[in-house]
């Protein structure tokens, strides 16, 4: 539920790209729908994750970075009016994630998806490191195509931005559910069978 909060302000930045006319005018400028959505995307991250920094009192390293970054790289798209910065904020996004989970090998006593999911999950020392590497591949290609598309087919960076992001996540969930399947087994619970 958490990852698809995080795409709350996404989908807001997208709704209010396709629905703004061809140029709104503001306190004497003209904006183009990306300024717009830009300024959406800052506005409703605040709220997003603010209301969230309310509700548990703390936010996770994730949600800082996101937040962070949308604040940098959307400030910086509206200040110096280059929409190309705003273009770089997901894919540098996943890789600092990519070199949180890989850094993670070498520091600290356990894989950073262990100890996202080891309270909810068992697995091997092994297995535990073969579903990190999965996660530090799917941030780095996540940032490469989101560079690939962003700078490569302009006309629909906007809708792989929101829906290529998500169909990457769904998938790449469905694919560790199907790893994870295969190598959980039930727990004994300690009773005996029954004749």
């Amino acid at each position: 539920m958490k990852q698809f909060i995080d795409f709350i302000p996404l989908i807001l930045f997208f709704i209010v790209y396709k629905l703004a006319p061809a140029e709104v005018q503001f306190a004497g400028r003209a904006f183009e729908p990306i300024y717009c959505a830009t300024a959406m995307l800052i506005a409703s991250s605040i709220v997003v994750y603010g209301a969230l920094l309310i509700a548990q009192r703390k936010l996770d390293k994730s949600q800082w970075l996101t937040l962070g970054a949308c604040l940098v790289f959307g400030s910086l798209t509206l200040a110096f009016h280059q929409e190309a910065v705003l273009k770089w904020k997901a894919p540098v996004v996943n890789w600092v994630f990519a070199v949180a989970f890989a850094g993670s090998h070498f520091i600290g006593d356990r894989p950073l998806i262990q100890r996202i999911m080891g309270h909810a999950v068992q697995l091997n020392d092994n297995l535990w490191a073969k579903l990190n590497v999965a996660w530090v591949l799917f941030f780095l290609i996540c940032g490469f195509v989101q560079l690939y598309v962003a700078f490569t087919f302009q006309s629909i960076w906007v809708d792989f931005k929101v829906f290529g992001s998500l169909g990457m996540t769904l998938l790449f969930l469905i694919g560790q559910g199907v790893f994870l399947a295969r190598h959980m087994h039930d727990e004994p619970t300690g009773e005996k069978p029954k004749d």
